[in-house]
């Protein structure tokens, strides 16, 4: 058998909300509760399942996304009023990068974990 990533846990303040959130973001749906996660499945049955903790590290996810799912969450992104930046260290407020011929954004999850939508990865 490859070797697939098939979960993550994502440690939240509030685990719903932060699934919700991410889910309006991607574009994808939150799943039912599994005790003591929200799941949000993203591609290929990998989950981000949310768990409530009160102090934890902060943590950056990456999703690697097409040109039309690029376009619709970076309006939801600017709809939403978030602040985005082209890096991840967030000093380029506002822009969007073009590394490797692509797209991507970071913006902050309500958390603090520095998400990242890209249209492209290096090879």
């Amino acid at each position: 058998m490859s070797i697939q990533l098939n979960h993550i846990i994502v440690p939240a303040h509030d685990k719903r909300a932060s699934a919700e959130f991410l889910s309006s973001i991607l574009g994808v749906p939150v799943g039912e509760d599994s005790e003591p996660f929200v799941p949000l499945t993203v591609s290929n049955g990998v989950t981000l399942d949310y768990a409530n903790a009160s102090d934890f590290q902060h943590m950056h996810c990456a999703f690697l996304v097409g040109e039309d799912e690029f376009d619709a969450a970076f309006e939801r992104i600017q709809k939403a009023g978030l602040t985005y930046y082209a890096d991840p260290g967030h000093r380029q407020v506002g822009e969007v990068n073009h590394r490797w011929g692509g797209r991507g954004v970071y913006f902050d999850d309500p958390n603090g974990h520095n998400m990242e939508i890209l249209t492209r990865a290096p090879d």
